[in-house]
C-alpha cells in the first residue's frame, strides 16, 4: 500500500513502534514500506508523531538502539503498584567496574584493576556481559593480549541515552576515572 500523505505515514510508524518489542532504527522502519522513503521524511514524521504524543502517559523517544514508545517517568509509580518489580541490585564492585568501562573505554581488566586498586573478579565481567552492558572489541597488543572492553548500545538504551557523551560529566564523579591514553586507538562510533 503506497503512502500518499504524511498523516498516513505517521499512522504506520505508530503501528510499527507499538507492535515492536524492541526499539526500531530508521532503516528497519524504512524496510517496512514498498516505496523508497527518505530518512528526512521519516524523521519529520517521527518528530510530528513525538509532538502529538506530548502531554500523554507515553512518549516517543530516540535512544541508542533506535526509536520507541515508553512510559513517562512521572507515571511509572502507578505501573509499579500494579506490577511491582524489584530492579536487579548490583554490588558496588560491579557498578564501579561498569563506570570505569563506560568512561575509559576501551579498557582491559588490568586497567580496571589499576584504577580500583583491587583485582576484578571474573564474575563481575560475566555479570556485565550477561546483562549485555559490555562486550569485548579486541585485544591490546601487549604481552598476554588482554581483552578490551567497551559498553554496548543496550547499556545506553537501558539508561535512556543516545550516546556516551550524554553520561554525566566526569567532574561530577570526582577523580574516579582519569583519561585513558589508549582510547584514541579505536573508533567506537556506532550508528543508531
Amino acid at each position: 500500500m503506497p503512502i500518499k500523505h504524511i498523516a498516513e505515514l505517521k499512522v504506520v510508524l505508530e503501528t510499527l513502534l507499538f507492535a515492536s518489542t524492541e526499539p526500531l532504527t530508521l532503516e528497519q522502519m524504512r524496510g517496512a514500506f514498498d516505496e523508497e522513503l527518505g530518512a528526512d521524511m521519516l524523521r519529520r514524521a517521527l518528530a510530528e508523531l513525538r509532538d502529538e504524543w506530548q502531554n500523554r502517559g507515553l512518549e516517543l523517544v530516540t535512544i541508542a538502539d533506535g526509536w520507541r514508545f515508553q512510559t513517562r517517568r512521572e507515571y511509572q509509580c502507578y505501573l509499579q503498584r500494579i506490577n511491582p518489580e524489584k530492579p536487579p541490585r548490583y554490588s558496588r564492585a560491579v557498578m564501579e567496574t561498569l563506570a570505569i568501562i563506560a568512561y575509559k573505554q576501551p579498557v582491559t581488566r588490568g586497567d580496571i584493576e589499576e584504577i580500583r586498586g583491587v583485582a576484578v573478579n571474573t564474575q563481575i565481567i560475566k555479570t556485565l556481559e550477561q546483562r549485555d552492558w559490555i562486550k569485548t572489541v579486541g585485544h591490546r597488543e601487549v604481552p598476554g593480549r588482554p581483552a578490551l572492553y567497551v559498553t554496548t548500545t543496550q547499556l545506553l538504551s537501558d539508561l535512556n541515552l543516545r550516546a556516551l557523551d550524554e553520561l554525566p560529566p566526569l567532574v561530577e564523579l570526582g577523580n574516579l576515572v582519569a583519561p585513558n591514553p589508549h582510547t584514541a586507538q579505536l573508533d567506537l562510533t556506532e550508528e543508531s
